[in-house]
């Protein structure tokens, strides 16, 4: 029988080979032969009495578990048995974690020790707790947010009273003994990457693979995130088709709203963050590439997560709160969603790619038709197509599309997330309340919200 993923060969003892009973006890188990060859043949071993006493005794002290030591015996030769089994918490020689993998034995390190310390004590990597703290340093804007986005989606009612911060929390199971966990932190911090780096999102514009045209990043906790990448793909980086339902003004993007929202949130929400890498999203003129790291169940591929699954998220507590708030659902459904929007928009279903834990999404742009003439009422350009906005029209629309999903917000939040400049939108704000088109609704610049009026 030759070596496998439960069965090792050496023809003598050595100390070192506790290494090998700790990467068995940390994997599936299996049996070490001492007195064979690489063949599994026996040659025998001289100490067998010796062995069979001090083996026991030396995996007790150095790894603290216990094995079946046995000695056999074939064609007059002695050999030792050493049975290990899976141990259900994480084992260490010397400080050292390792783990049997097929016939080798690894040494674990980094983030692949981290996710096996995770798995064996059934934490997981979202909800470790976090020290220097507090409830007090999380952002009210998050906490708004996460209560507006649950009015709006039905998940709570508009009367229902939260409770407290440190509350909401701990129905969220986002406190452990009274210390934010990493998912409080992401959720509801204004600037988790000061303990979680890495936690944000990259966009860029390419001409092609080589050149950069331009990038923004949009940073803050994960539930400002979602609303902000998606609003500045649509008002910066999607070219939208204009064209008139009667007098009424329609602009086709390339992608389904639906469906990028759905990739977002899915990136966010089952990103590896303990890797701190950002999300990449590169626009092409064609198509957008979006890369994230992230965990598979065991076992899974491509074909499992395309296929109907059951929720099996990576962090949890990150999609617990989604869930609450109304961004997700937790049935496992948002491959399906994507689907659905795409066979309704005309798009291409997005390419999966999935390459030792990095996920990479290729989506490509539906061919757009050119923009339809203006009716007779409406203004249009000599050639009969849709006259530009001007760049002040422009940001005053950029402004209206970021407050119809924000409104509990400051000018420079808005500023930061469609990523102009705070004196330019501070004018816009200006000249949209002259016209009556905005309004903040509240006693005074802490408390309140921005109506939209036409």
């Amino acid at each position: 029988m030759a070596e496998s993923q439960n069965i090792e060969y050496k023809e003598s003892w050595r100390d070192e080979y506790l290494k090998w009973v700790c990467g068995f006890a940390n994997a599936q188990g299996g049996r070490i032969y001492i007195g064979t060859n690489d063949k599994g043949k026996v040659v025998g071993v001289n100490d067998s009495k010796k062995l069979l006493e001090d083996i026991p005794n030396k995996i007790v002290s150095s790894l603290g578990i216990i094995a079946d030591v046995n000695l056999l015996q074939k064609d007059g030769l002695d050999y030792i048995e050493i049975v290990v089994s899976t141990s259900p918490y994480p084992v260490s020689y010397h400080g050292e974690y390792h783990y049997r993998s097929g016939s080798t034995k690894q040494m674990l390190t980094g983030a692949a020790l981290s996710q096996f310390l995770l798995e064996k004590t059934g934490l997981t990597w979202d909800g470790i707790p976090v020290d220097s703290v507090s409830v007090s340093d999380l952002s009210a804007e998050a906490f708004d947010l996460y209560k507006e986005q649950a009015i709006k989606t039905k998940r709570i009612e508009e009367s229902e009273d939260l409770g407290p911060r440190t509350l909401q929390l701990e129905n969220l199971n986002l406190m452990i003994n009274k210390h934010l966990t990493r998912a409080a932190i992401l959720l509801f911090h204004h600037d988790p990457e000061k303990w979680i780096p890495g936690s944000y999102i990259k966009i860029g514009y390419f001409e092609s693979e080589a050149e950069l045209a331009f990038q923004d990043e949009i940073h803050g906790s994960l539930l400002a995130q979602v609303d902000r990448t998606i609003d500045l793909l649509y008002t910066k980086y999607f070219k939208g088709a204009i064209s008139y339902n009667d007098i009424t003004r329609v602009t086709i993007y390339p992608y389904p709203r639906n469906a990028i929202r759905e990739l977002v949130l899915n990136a966010i929400a089952h990103k590896n963050y303990a890797l701190m890498v950002p999300i990449q999203i590169k626009v092409f003129s064609d198509h957008i590439v979006i890369s994230n790291d992230c965990v598979f169940p065991k076992g899974w591929t491509v074909e499992n997560l395309l296929a109907p699954h059951r929720s099996r998220p990576y962090n949890p507590l990150i999609a617990n709160t989604f869930y609450r708030a109304g961004f997700i659902e937790s049935w496992g459904r948002g491959i399906q969603k994507i689907k659905e929007s795409c066979e309704k928009s005309g798009n291409e279903f997005p390419v999966f790619q999935v390459c030792d834990g990095d996920i990479t999404i290729i989506f490509k742009a539906k061919e757009m038709k050119e923009s339809v003439p203006a009716p007779n009422n409406t203004q249009a350009t000599p050639n009969n197509t849709q006259a530009t906005p001007s760049g002040s029209e422009e940001l005053e629309m950029m402004i209206l599309d970021y407050l119809k999903s924000n409104p509990i917000t400051s000018q420079a939040n808005v500023a930061k997330g469609i990523n102009k400049n705070v004196n330019a939108v501070k004018s816009a704000f200006t000249r949209l309340k002259k016209s009556g088109k905005i309004d903040w609704d509240g006693k005074n610049n802490q408390n309140g919200r921005w109506i939209i009026k036409g």
